[in-house]
């Protein structure tokens, strides 16, 4: 199926457009075995970027094992989703599998389901727990099959900050750490969806993953990329758009992909032959009302003062919030609750600080906050 557009998950081929340098240096990182953590806000890219690169690297040599750990809550659901890909990504088949797990698997039972055809696809679950197996048992797994295999492997790991979420995570993070930076045929790609805790992890001098690797950090894609590209979708369907209606959706969207492949297809099935201002003008209301579910749930729970500290934001305010105007204007309380109000409202993902202050960094909930707090 042809799809115009791909927003809300991965892309790749045709829709993936650009980033001609990340994928150069990902690429080389890859190759040379340097640590990369790949930083950068939401819906800009990176899980596109790394199976972009990691599908044109991954070799019998080279072996690129890709893992989601947004579903774990602790360690050890951390060390079974980590063990379990890494085995079963490493081998292509049972037998294969078998024999790259040797030594570590006979102190568990663990289970497989097979695909239609068991000789190319199956799901594992392990069942480790730390009566099996040392957390530095699971850590070490890589490096060991990489010695076994004669090759190189690298482990790319997406929603990485949940690391931060784990009881006593710094004792979790020096494992990874003292483990991780020893091994020789082994590198990782860090990545994940919320940048704040992202940055903590790896820019706090007093973290364990400080200087784990270099920071790539993702720009956005210029306005000149984007105008081939969404160009050549709306002539695959019989319609038309000029470049400065791309250039629109672009600043409307502030470049952030998903949401620029989200607009885009909304004006496109919005036009019969020619993009208009005023199809884009409704393009955008359709956005606001396709986001309007997620928007609500991220808002619901929150206190009067923290709709007030969003308001505030969304007017324009960056600073100064602990000054008498700006707080009996917004009714922030006292200044003691602006510090709670902002932290609390950075860690729902809900404001950014920048260094020109703090903003709301999501343009579709910008609007959309503009005509529930007006």
């Amino acid at each position: 199926m042809d799809k115009p557009f791909i927003f809300g998950v991965p892309v790749d081929d045709m829709h993936f457009i650009g980033r001609e340098k990340e994928i150069q240096r990902l690429t080389a990182n890859f190759q040379y075995g340097i640590n990369t953590i790949l930083m950068s806000p939401r819906r800009w890219g990176k899980t596109s970027l790394v199976n972009k690169v990691s599908s044109q690297i991954n070799s019998k040599k080279k072996i690129v094992v890709r893992m989601d750990i947004f579903s774990c809550r602790s360690d050890y659901d951390f060390y079974n989703t980590f063990a379990s890909e890494i085995l079963k990504q490493t081998a292509s088949k049972l037998d294969e599998w078998k024999e790259s797990a040797k030594g570590f698997i006979e102190r568990i039972t663990p289970k497989i389901s097979f695909s239609p055809d068991p000789s190319t696809d199956y799901s594992l679950s392990l069942g480790i727990t730390p009566k099996s197996h040392t957390p530095e048992d699971v850590l070490s797994l890589p490096q060991t099959i990489a010695q076994r295999k004669k090759c190189d492997i690298i482990v790319c790991i997406d929603e990485f900050q949940q690391i931060g979420e784990f009881p006593d995570s710094l004792a979790v993070q020096k494992k990874l750490r003292t483990v991780w930076q020893n091994q020789k045929n082994v590198s990782y790609c860090l990545y994940g969806s919320k940048m704040h805790m992202m940055m903590n992890l790896f820019q706090k001098k007093s973290y364990p993953f400080y200087r784990f690797g270099e920071i790539l950090n993702l720009d956005p894609i210029p306005v000149e990329t984007w105008i081939p590209y969404i160009q050549e979708r709306f002539r695959s369907f019989g319609k038309t758009i000029d470049e400065e209606s791309i250039s629109k959706i672009c600043q409307i969207t502030e470049f952030q992909a998903s949401y620029v492949q989200q607009l885009a297809y909304s004006v496109l099935l919005l036009t019969d032959q020619k993009v208009t201002d005023a199809i884009i003008k409704d393009g955008v209301q359709d956005l606001i009302r396709q986001n309007t579910a997620t928007f609500i749930e991220q808002t619901e729970n929150l206190t009067t003062y923290q709709l007030n500290f969003l308001r505030a934001v969304n007017n324009g305010i960056k600073s100064g919030f602990g000054e008498a105007k700006i707080r009996d204007s917004y009714n922030l309380g006292s200044p003691s609750n602006i510090a709670r109000l902002r932290s609390s409202l950075i860690d729902k993902e809900l404001i950014e600080l920048t260094s020109d202050g703090i903003i709301i960094g999501d343009p579709i909930l910008r609007l959309w906050l503009k005509k529930i707090l007006a």
